[in-house]
């Protein structure tokens, strides 16, 4: 179920708001495990039994996980349960997500010795990557002794399941939402409140603008490499870039949004991240949940930059190339995740990790970083390397070619109005971040703004809804 269509926004939403509203305050967990579960199985099927055996192990292992300052020698017993789980966890994760591309490249290794290997295919659950996180994020937590272990099972399949960030976000760390849990707040009617404008907000991103720009995304990527232009790569590129960003971080708001609606204050996920300086600064504002994530589960526990430069970029290459592989089991995703990598690596070798001091100079490596992000992007959305690095080539040789019938049918008048207007992204300074600021903002602007986005916005975006115009969210294949 998406949260732009019409079974979502005309039922499953109103009826779980309004469960919440009029049952008794105690049943509020109860309510959204319930509801989350059913949201998942309309989407996801017979996978919901595969998320309610992780659950199960998870939950269990985690009773029996917290430190024991009475038994010291117990820290061997709970490392091993840890290393099981966690194990137990990643494992899922692979068979389902990786063990298709893992025997495609066996099979692929062993032809050319004249060998025949069977490729495994499988069907991708909703939202694996983002649960299995959440799995690991509560074990780990526990372990540290951040947090105690949740003892209603209710408890649990709310923050495991919760419907507004199972399928794409944003990643809830254990220690982020544990005291929240087990809160039953009073204040219903201000939650709903105060969430709806920020759901209005990523409803009209993801309804008016990425599903707008991606009919131009597909027509410029689908171009056979004898036809590509300049123009045509460098409006695929551009036009993706926005798209992504658009869908993302509108489901970013939409999902804070139903999370302050149920009464959960969720992490931000996006921070004008265009706006940043350096490819540092844009990881520390782009699906900011993810990158926090790999900080406290990956990047500290290998030493993060505590021991020397030579370990501090091997433990950036590490992340990134972990990074690149979570999105996906695909080449193309390897070299997006080893590409952000470098870049890193490379900034923070020649001390240009931080902004300029002058204007000029932020100007200048602002240009330069949205165009290194943009150059990325192509390898995200690219369908192989091939296409990647002919679209690539294109863009960095300019030509007299123009577009093909097929992108300049595809390129309408109002879709190009939407995508010039869209760019402005790129000219916005880094702070206010419009989310928070619709949000909790009390100023004239910002009532103004909620105000558009609660009648016109979201009027327009149902009408888009309503005709069927809407498309899946992108990280839903994630």
């Amino acid at each position: 179920m998406s949260f732009v269509s019409p079974l979502f926004l005309w039922f499953f939403m109103p009826a779980v708001l309004v469960a919440l509203l009029v049952l008794p305050r105690g049943w509020r967990n109860g309510i959204v495990a319930v509801g989350s579960l059913l949201f998942y199985a309309t989407g996801a099927g017979a996978f919901t039994l595969l998320l309610l055996t992780c659950m199960v192990v998870n939950f269990a292992v985690g009773r029996v996980l917290e430190p024991d300052p009475w038994n010291p020698r117990d820290a061997v017993r709970r490392r091993r349960l840890l290393f099981g789980v966690v194990a137990f966890d990643l494992a899922i994760l692979f068979v389902w997500k990786y063990a298709g591309f893992a025997t495609e490249q066996i099979a692929h290794f062993a032809g050319l010795f004249g060998g025949s290997i069977p490729v495994v295919e499988l069907a991708l659950p909703i939202g694996i990557s983002f649960f299995t996180f959440h799995h690991i994020s509560y074990v780990v937590d526990i372990y540290r002794g951040e947090r105690p272990a949740l003892r209603e099972p209710v408890a649990f399949g709310t923050y495991i399941s919760m419907f507004p960030q199972l399928a794409a976000g944003p990643i809830v760390r254990y220690h982020e939402i544990a005291d929240q849990l087990p809160q039953q707040r009073s204040h219903r009617l201000d939650d709903i409140a105060a969430g709806f404008p920020r759901f209005a907000l990523g409803l009209c991103k993801k309804a008016v603008i990425a599903d707008s720009l991606a009919p131009v995304v597909d027509a410029c990527f689908s171009t056979p490499g004898d036809d590509m232009t300049f123009a045509i790569a460098w409006t695929g590129a551009l036009a993706f870039t926005l798209q992504l960003f658009f869908d993302f971080s509108g489901y970013s708001d939409m999902a804070i949004g139903l999370g302050r609606m149920l009464g959960f204050r969720l992490p931000e996920n996006f921070a004008r991240p265009y706006s940043s300086v350096t490819i540092t600064e844009f990881w520390r504002r782009w699906h900011m949940s993810l990158s926090r994530w790999f900080r406290d589960y990956v990047y500290i526990p290998l030493g993060g930059s505590r021991d020397g430069a030579a370990r501090t970029y091997r433990n950036l290459w590490i992340v990134f190339l972990l990074t690149g592989f979570w999105h996906g089991a695909a080449w193309t995703y390897v070299v997006w995740g080893v590409y952000h990598g470098v870049l890193l690596v490379i900034e923070r070798a020649s001390g240009r990790d931080s902004s300029p001091d002058t204007p000029y100079g932020r100007v200048a490596r602002r240009v330069l970083t949205a165009v290194l992000v943009v150059i990325g992007w192509v390898f995200f959305r690219a369908p192989d390397l091939g296409a990647a690095f002919t679209m690539l080539g294109h863009m960095l040789v300019p030509d007299t070619g123009g577009l093909t019938d097929l992108v300049d049918t595809a390129l309408t008048h109002q879709r190009l109005v939407i995508l010039l207007a869209a760019l402005a992204v790129f000219a916005l300074p880094a702070q206010p971040v419009t989310g928070p600021t619709l949000e909790a903002a009390r100023t004239r602007t910002a009532t103004v703004l909620r105000v558009g986005v609660m009648t016109v916005g979201v009027a327009y975006a149902a009408i888009l809804v309503a005709g069927g115009t809407f498309s899946p969210f992108l990280y839903y294949q994630f």
